[in-house]
């Protein structure tokens, strides 16, 4: 059993720590809620040859071992890169939500969607909020994510919560209607790269409440170890 990783739960009353011992890691795909959009994307995979998932949206199981909130990370090849998704917690005293990169290796992914995933780190922000606390204004939640090019940061992604599904209708596609279970991880899907996708030594990425007036924001390095 994997050794726990320490969040810091923010609500009304305050922060509080916790260790969370995850017992199951959900990726979520497809997740946006422009059907138009979600099927041209599925039209491009087929064309580049890659076999889309048999269900939209897509659920990949991966183990929890590959949950970290590491500032550093590293991968085999240089082909990897993140993504930005929020991320539901769910714990014995309700639903959380944060915030991270599901870094992926891209060229495992051209042929093997769901062993791409499993073989790189997903990276969170240790900083929660209460799902309840948000939910009344989900739609409004902002993510970003920026990678340094030319050592400076570039905006890489960036969106509302309202272009991708909502956590509810998203988690029942999972259970079939049930809450998500105690002590899963789920991410939450992600938006497309500008100027396209591409690996870089340094993702860092946030989501932010614009009525609450908070941002949740963390970042990794990335050493690429070399192929033999």
């Amino acid at each position: 059993m994997r050794e726990p990783i320490g969040f810091r739960c923010v609500t009304a009353a305050g922060i509080h720590q916790v260790a969370f011992r995850p017992r199951d890691l959900v990726i979520a795909g497809l997740t946006g809620r422009d059907q138009a959009a979600v099927q041209h994307h599925v039209g491009e995979l087929r064309a580049i040859g890659v076999t889309p998932p048999p269900s939209i949206p897509a659920f990949f199981r991966n183990g929890t071992d590959l949950l970290t909130t590491a500032s550093a990370v590293e991968v085999l090849g240089p082909d990897s890169s993140g993504e930005v998704e929020f991320v539901l917690v769910s714990m014995a005293d309700g639903l959380w939500v944060g915030v991270g990169s599901d870094h992926t290796d891209r060229r495992v992914e051209a042929y093997a969607i769901d062993v791409s995933k499993q073989l790189c780190p997903k990276v969170m922000a240790p900083l929660l909020w209460r799902f309840a606390d948000v939910a009344p204004h989900w739609d409004q939640l902002v993510l970003r994510a920026w990678i340094e090019e030319a050592g400076r940061l570039t905006l890489y992604q960036q969106g509302t919560a309202a272009a991708l599904r909502p956590p509810e209708p998203l988690i029942a596609a999972w259970t079939g209607g049930a809450p998500l279970p105690e002590g899963t991880v789920m991410f939450g899907g992600t938006f497309a790269a500008i100027g396209g996708i591409r690996p870089s030594v340094r993702f860092e990425f946030e989501l932010e409440d614009p009525i609450l007036r908070r941002v949740i924001r963390h970042g990794y390095t990335v050493r690429s170890l070399p192929l033999t």
